[in-house]
């Protein structure tokens, strides 16, 4: 079994809410759109697995450290991480084809900022988005997700509201 913090749209920005809750998984895994290397760097104090693809605001740096695409196998468990996607049923072409190629049961996406669990009947997978755990955006509520993987299966999945964008 693992923990897993799922976290997505830093923009930069990376607090003690957030490092907490990182540093009780055994791996964290970010959807993109990090924002800067002190992000990373943070990331990589906790000590655990970090899984990283770049977003759209990332730059040439961030390209040639992280992919656009990540595709791995955890627990049983086929995952498939992109930054842009779209949802099931609204899936860019691209994402599509990757699904139909690696056949995930788990695909993550992030850039909209609005967490989002839902299942895929059509492709036969589950959907994550953490929504966004930075202070830039139009969200309201910051947000990550923590689950664990077991046997190829999620559980205890939970939404973690970590308060209000914005800085007093």
């Amino acid at each position: 079994m693992k923990k897993i913090a799922l976290i997505s749209d830093t923009h930069s920005y990376i607090d003690d809410s957030i490092l907490q809750h990182c540093k009780e998984a055994d791996e964290i895994w970010h959807a993109g759109d990090i924002g800067s290397f002190e992000v990373v760097e943070a990331l990589e104090q906790t000590g655990k697995t970090l899984r990283m693809v770049y977003g759209n605001i990332d730059g040439q740096k961030f390209r040639r450290s992280f992919p656009l695409d990540l595709h791995f196998n955890i627990e049983g468990l086929q995952v498939y991480i992109t930054h842009i996607g779209g949802y099931p049923g609204k899936m860019y072409n691209r994402v599509i084809t990757q699904i139909k190629k690696e056949k995930p049961g788990l695909y993550v996406c992030g850039h909209s900022h609005i967490c989002k669990v839902m299942p895929d009947q059509k492709h036969n997978l589950l959907h994550m988005n953490p929504g966004a755990c930075g202070q830039f955006g139009f969200h309201k509520i910051r947000t990550i997700l923590l689950f664990e993987v077991s046997k190829g299966k999620i559980e205890n999945l939970r939404v973690v509201e970590l308060g209000m964008r914005g800085r007093l």
